[in-house]
């Protein structure tokens, strides 16, 4: 067996070398494509707008905020950053209802309150719930654990983008020392460790960092039977400006300020990402792309994979916990582990990609024949 491999002729190591090479094109070349050319986007003109927003997000002043706290929050923890360093504060939107998945997310990975000597500060934004009762736990759940940021808005999917709002209205007035936002939902997995190695790993102290999962020439929904139905009038063009998945993205702080500062130029019916690019190319900001963000996508587990990912969204508690606590308990993985997992979940997903379509397909050639 040994002897007949050696001997194989150049042309059929040639085959043998070009398969290899062709799984690892297929596997990760849109990964490829997606970093080196996406990142790369120029950025938008600096015109006179553009300097003025940016000169309005350097003038910017909220104090008079704290004074009105109650106009703008239900419940704000405003004293939560006092006193503190914080290198990542982290923002999960969060359901009023979903108190079992927030104290899923406090044992798990928001389980950290420093990562190599730079504080995080893990903190829940929400709006109001629909119920009273729902409220009075809310009001007790903050008084318990003091990470949760509510407003005053109904907590609907309509009101996501305003959510956003109220959030960067909350940083910019109460933690505006936080070196970088991330913003995430509650569903996802976040790697934070990973994370703000790779925030301390950059070349300086970044301006202008809107780091995600892009979402590059998306088109307006134009039908009027849709959900996510976006008229002419809301949206004229024919393309979304560049932005990242509104699932997970880092903003630095002064990205914050200029986004807040353009948020009044873009129509709050827009989706939460959609809107907040528009902001940021108004204040010139160009989104960066990281194939390290999931964007809504489930990553199959592999314990080397989610050391190197940044996110996930992972649907269920239980499964949550059963992959932190071996997360947490495991070792470093080496450069060839990484590798080895990275192609094992990425196999994974993909087959499991493929296992929902063909189950979505005969489900709807089952609607057609009943039909």
């Amino acid at each position: 067996m040994q002897l007949t491999f050696c001997r194989l002729r150049t042309h059929q190591w040639c085959f043998i070398l070009f398969n290899v090479v062709l799984f690892h094109i297929l596997l990760f070349g849109a990964d490829l494509v997606e970093e080196y050319f996406l990142r790369t986007l120029p950025a938008p003109y600096a015109d006179v707008k553009v300097q003025e927003a940016r000169e309005r997000a350097r003038k910017l002043d909220l104090s008079s905020m704290k004074a009105n706290i109650s106009k703008a929050f239900t419940v704000s923890n405003s004293e939560v950053c006092s006193g503190k360093e914080v290198f990542l504060l982290v923002l999960v939107f969060s359901n009023p209802e979903n108190s079992t998945r927030r104290d899923t997310i406090r044992e798990t990975w928001a389980n950290l309150t420093h990562v190599g000597g730079y504080g995080t500060l893990v903190l829940f934004v929400l709006g109001k719930p629909s119920s009273e009762v729902t409220q009075l736990e809310v009001t007790k759940e903050s008084e318990t654990h003091q990470d949760l940021i509510q407003g005053v808005f109904l907590d609907s999917p309509g009101n996501q983008t305003l959510k956003i709002l109220v959030a960067m209205e909350w940083t910019l007035t109460f933690c505006p020392t936080a070196w970088f936002v991330l913003k995430t939902d509650e569903e996802m997995f976040v790697n934070l460790p990973t994370l703000v190695e790779y925030l301390l790993n950059l070349r300086s102290h970044p301006e202008d960092l809107y780091l995600g999962r892009l979402v590059h020439r998306e088109m307006p929904d134009r039908d009027a039977g849709s959900h996510g139905f976006v008229s002419p009038s809301q949206y004229p063009e024919k393309y979304y400006p560049d932005y990242c998945s509104a699932s997970a993205f880092v903003l630095s702080q002064d990205v914050v300020r200029k986004v807040y500062v353009t948020s009044k130029e873009a129509p709050l019916s827009l989706p939460p990402g959609v809107f907040l690019g528009i902001c940021a190319q108004k204040a010139g900001v160009t989104p960066v792309h990281s194939s390290r963000f999931s964007g809504r996508k489930h990553i199959q587990y592999n314990r080397c994979c989610y050391k190197f990912i940044f996110t996930s969204s992972v649907a269920r508690g239980n499964q949550l916990l059963q992959e932190w606590e071996e997360l947490r308990n495991s070792k470093d993985c080496s450069l060839l582990q990484t590798y080895y997992g990275l192609v094992s979940c990425r196999v994974m997903t993909y087959l499991d990609g493929f296992k929902h379509f063909s189950i979505d397909a005969l489900q709807n050639d089952a609607l057609r024949v009943s039909d």
